[in-house]
């Protein structure tokens, strides 16, 4: 019998920012107030996304974001090699503009060259991670997050306190080949039942040096380089700092974070020409204040305010004498208003209304820089309905746009529909049928348009349609021994004057150019099965084996078909393979884990033409992680690219051979 009743309606927007709570010991029992927990339909996602949670990341061989996001359907990364290299994701070949990056629920951003550089997010206070195609489909969000062709979800853990603790420390440490040292400590404070804190902090460092096989043919076949080498000039120092206070009030709750990346590294370049070593250095000093607040105002209306101040330096050295000498300071500045609301109008129907203003500035010490200046508003409409088998959400998103250099002032506007349902057959619950059809819209970045050497004015604006139909299959009962999830996807996007970047020559500079049309024919699969053995032995009902496969699958076919009479018409577009996908296995009995992953990426081309001079070889990688519990002490060792793969994700930037590292964490 519970003691007493408290019931409240408690709205969970998925992003958990607002919680200092106390975490019972799994072996105590006690009498708790009774908790009526509501989830209102602005909420509710009309498609589920893919998600690594906290204890999954743990197992995988993974340093930072971009390396646990290799494990997602329908994302290729970008790997420029070693710990300190150039990350980054690209979704359903769309590219990487078209995909939104959100740190604790606001969303990063870089105005240059729209490169987010997920090598510099670590996994070390990471505590779920999350891919939505199209968007995700709840109507309560920023009007930002109405605009994304897809969007990656990074949450942070959250303070959680056993009974009666006020403080929690986690501390990390890692080392492993090309001198990489990589430590971390997280420490929680619970100030009051309403207030709570916390501390992150991490520190990296690597030589960046590693064995790679270099290994070149002529046009005619004959071998033009074939020899072994030691990467070089990939060093990196970098810290991290993240400081959280977490508040709860009557009905809601807020959050400020305060987030800051210092790090200088040396960048190794491409291998061409037998030039093996590059001058080329770059600072980076990123840092942003953000703040969210939430509230429920009586039973029917939720709203919500986000705020975020960036600002982000850069320092590009090159004294390479083979290229040209460049000592140049990039300082961006970015910020961010957001209001979120919504309303039910029934139980069964539900409106939201956002608006979202953005300014961002860059400046350089170039001669003759433009200085541009870009303040943008956006304003979405949503509306949502929940007739128990049937579930539709449907917005438009309007994006105002202007531009200011030097005396001249451009304007944009654009509407962007999207539409998401959900068919649940009322007989078979275990099953969905999901589909969505939206239009995306995104501007040239300030580097694309208006940088003094590469920049192209004449640029025009990226235009997106998508369509989407998915299949999801769920276990129908959940708790049974053994359970499975499978969906897969069938897609199909069409891009108008598509923007593409390549590098030239040098990793920090890129060339732009607009392609014109790409029509995008794809195919995700995911499946995933949990079992529990308990067969005698040393396993037993008390203490089971627990097995864990995931599978992931791509195909994608994405063609240029912008000119019938150019010699890539209907080519597959630069770095995107028709077959890709990723394997993992996982073992846990009390406090041993083994985990393997198998990454897999097909052919695919480094240039326009699909010729055999421009074609790249598939790849594959097997990752062996090994993992033993003493209380609490985790002791873990990594051994990454198991065979000795030899393999460029990005030609003329060589991945590294086998490598290992060992990590100890202890909570207390």
């Amino acid at each position: 019998m519970l003691a007493s009743t408290a019931s409240f309606a408690l709205q969970n927007t998925g992003e958990d920012i607002f919680s200092c709570p106390d975490e019972q010991p799994a072996d105590t029992s006690a009498t708790l107030d009774e908790v009526v927990v509501t989830e209102r339909l602005a909420t509710r996602h009309i498609i589920d996304g893919q998600k690594l949670n906290g204890k999954q990341i743990e197992k995988l061989s993974n340093n930072t974001i971009a390396d646990a996001l290799r494990y997602f359907s329908g994302l290729q990364v970008k790997d420029y090699g070693g710990v300190g290299g150039l990350k980054t994701v690209n979704i359903r070949s769309m590219g990487t503009n078209h995909l939104g990056i959100c740190y604790d629920g606001i969303e990063l951003g870089n105005a240059q060259n729209g490169v987010i550089d997920l090598g510099q997010f670590s996994l070390d206070n990471v505590d779920e991670i999350s891919l939505y195609n199209g968007q995700k489909s709840q109507i309560f969000q920023s009007a930002s997050d109405f605009g994304n062709a897809g969007s990656v979800y990074i949450r942070t853990r959250r303070p959680l306190f056993a009974a009666g603790k006020r403080t929690n420390l986690r501390l990390r440490a890692k080392y492993g080949s090309s001198d990489m040292v990589r430590v971390s400590g997280v420490w929680d404070e619970k100030i009051s039942e309403t207030l709570c804190s916390s501390l992150s902090i991490g520190m990296l460092s690597s030589s960046g040096k590693y064995e790679f096989r270099y290994r070149r043919k002529n046009s005619d076949g004959t071998v033009a380089y074939d020899t072994t080498a030691v990467r070089q000039n990939g060093d990196i120092l970098a810290f991290r700092g993240e400081a959280n206070l977490h508040g709860l009030t009557d009905r809601g709750g807020w959050n400020i974070k305060l987030y800051t990346y210092q790090s200088g590294r040396g960048i190794p370049g491409a291998i061409v020409n037998n030039v093996w070593r590059r001058g080329e250095r770059q600072t980076d000093s990123n840092n942003f204040l953000q703040a969210t607040w939430q509230r429920s105002v009586g039973d029917k209306f939720d709203t919500q305010l986000r705020m975020k101040y960036a600002y982000y330096y850069t320092h590009y050295l090159n004294k390479d004498t083979t290229l040209m000498l460049i000592d140049n300071t990039y300082k961006q500045q970015e910020l961010y208003v957001s209001s979120a609301n919504a309303y039910e109008i029934s139980p069964w129907w539900t409106t939201a209304l956002s608006y979202d203003f953005k300014w961002n500035t860059l400046s350089a010490d170039l001669h003759d820089f433009s200085r541009p200046r870009r303040f943008s508003h956006m304003v979405a409409a949503a509306t949502a309905m929940d007739f128990r088998w049937l579930k539709m959400q449907g917005s438009i998103l309007g994006s105002f746009t202007e531009d200011h250099r030097d005396k001249t002032t451009s304007h944009e506007t654009t509407y962007t529909p999207a539409f998401f349902a959900t068919i649940c057959p009322p007989a078979m619950k275990w099953m969905s049928i999901s589909l969505f059809a939206k239009q995306n819209f995104r501007m040239p970045t300030f580097n694309d348009l208006y940088y003094t050497e590469i920049g192209n004015a004449n640029l025009k604006p990226e235009r997106a349609t998508q369509y989407n139909i998915s299949l999801s299959l769920n276990s129908p009962n959940e708790a049974a021994h053994t359970s499975y999830r499978f969906a897969t996807s069938l897609y199909y996007n069409t891009i108008h004057d598509k923007i593409v970047a390549y590098p030239k020559g040098q990793q920090f500079r890129w060339t732009m150019l607009n392609l014109g049309r790409v029509h995008i024919t794809g195919i995700d699969v995911n499946a995933e099965l949990r079992t529990a053995l308990a067969c005698g032995g040393i396993a037993t009902h008390d203490s089971p084996i627990l097995l864990t496969a995931r599978l992931q699958y791509t195909y994608q076919n994405a063609i240029d078909v912008t000119d019938p009479n150019s010699s890539f018409y209907r080519d597959q577009i630069p770095y995107i393979p028709w077959h890709s996908g990723s394997a993992v296995l996982n073992a846990e009995w009390r406090g041993l884990s083994i985990n393997y992953s198998f990454i897999y990426s097909g052919k695919r081309y480094c240039q326009q033409e699909n010729i055999r001079r421009n074609e790249m070889l598939p790849w594959y990688t097997s990752d062996l992680s090994l993992s033993w519990k003493i209380r609490s002490l985790r002791l873990t060792l990594d051994i990454n690219n198991l065979f000795s793969q030899d393999y460029d994700v990005i030609v003329n930037y060589p991945m590294p051979k086998r490598n290992y590292a060992i990590t100890a964490a202890w909570e207390i």
